[in-house]
């Protein structure tokens, strides 16, 4: 927009500035596809325990002085971890670091086919505790924050509400869902009359990438070609660029679903929501959200079209600490978390939340 007083540009310096910029998209749209894949999850990090396919990751501090609660991050089961590490100056990990977290993750890593027997207990009764107690050890520390991001935060809900005694000093959920009829076009996806969840696990084992992938984009079914117009628009903008490849080198990068843990998902969570009613029970014992005491921290996007704010809005009422805090920001359920949004909005919020209670 030009100031007042200003002579606005002439048709033929407009046209050549057009023209400029659709042969430098041509160009760079030639090295976009010569390009190969960005390097991502650079933050560097010792394996400080691995068991099957998981690893648990301490990454070495960038601070001087380090806060004494370490921070443990857990991601979902289907997703890869290095959304929260994506590279040099938009990494949610390098972030905490450098404000002075000790900062471990768990890794699930990719299934094997032998991991499809897996269940929801195998993750929140044997290896979230497994873990904890490796961080415990390794930091020298009595207590730990955990955070999780979405399907990861679930797990950590879980976890929490199983363990009322652990050393949790903190949680963290990042678009947790915990009212799955919320999540109205996954339940049409899985509606029962037509999905045969049985057939799918008892054939595949666990349940490949392509299969989730496809119930994302039946979600928005215009992203892909609306993201596609958007880079073909920033080609010359090597920022935008960047970010996008990331991103789309993340969205497509997904892992299988465990069998047996996607069938109990689907039945127990999608369809009968015993989450949200208090009737989920894993290994005989009750789940019950409001045996939650810690402080506790629910980050909601508002354009989540992942876990919609139907399907995540009465978890902050369903915890029973007194200490509990519910923010509604600005994004997707990626860009709440990872990317310039991210930095500029929810990773202060986080570090004013937790650096007070990180002591």
């Amino acid at each position: 927009m030009t100031s007042p007083g200003a002579a606005a540009p002439s048709i033929e310096a407009r046209v050549r500035e057009e023209v400029e910029r659709a042969l430098l998209r041509n160009v760079k749209g030639l090295e976009y596809l010569a390009a190969g894949d960005p390097e991502m999850g650079q933050t560097p990090k010792d394996v400080v325990y691995s068991r099957g396919t998981l690893r648990l990751y301490h990454y070495r501090p960038q601070a001087p002085e380090v806060y004494r609660v370490p921070v443990l991050l857990v991601m979902s089961l289907v997703s890869r971890a290095y959304i929260l590490d994506l590279a040099p100056g938009q990494s949610f990990i390098e972030f905490l670091l450098r404000r002075g977290y000790d900062v471990y993750m768990i890794d699930w890593g990719v299934p094997r086919p032998e991991d499809a027997r897996l269940r929801l207990e195998d993750y929140v009764l044997d290896f979230m505790p497994d873990c904890a107690s490796r961080v415990l050890r390794d930091s020298g520390e009595p207590d730990l924050t955990m955070i999780g991001y979405c399907m990861g935060g679930m797990l950590a809900v879980i976890h929490a509400a199983l363990h009322p005694d652990g050393p949790l000093a903190n949680l963290v959920c990042f678009t947790t869902p915990v009212n799955f009829e919320g999540m109205r076009l996954f339940h049409r996806w899985a509606d029962r009359r037509y999905f045969d969840v049985d057939r799918i696990v008892d054939t595949l084992g666990n349940v490949p990438p392509e299969l989730m992938y496809a119930s994302f984009e039946m979600l928005k079914p215009a992203a892909r070609l609306h993201g596609q117009a958007r880079l073909w628009d920033n080609m010359w903008n090597d920022d935008f660029v960047k970010s996008y490849r990331m991103f789309d080198r993340w969205a497509a990068d997904q892992v299988p679903f465990p069998g047996e843990c996607f069938r109990q998902t689907v039945k127990e969570l999608m369809w009968e929501n015993r989450l949200s009613k208090n009737e989920l029970a894993l290994g005989g014992r009750p789940v019950r959200l409001d045996r939650i005491r810690v402080p506790f921290l629910h980050v909601m996007a508002e354009h989540d079209h992942i876990v919609p704010h139907e399907s995540a809005r009465e978890l902050v009422a369903m915890v029973g600490s007194a200490d509990k805090t519910e923010l509604v920001l600005k994004g997707g359920h990626v860009s709440l978390v990872a990317g310039p949004n991210a930095s500029r909005r929810l990773w202060p919020q986080l570090d004013s939340w937790l650096s007070v209670r990180a002591v």
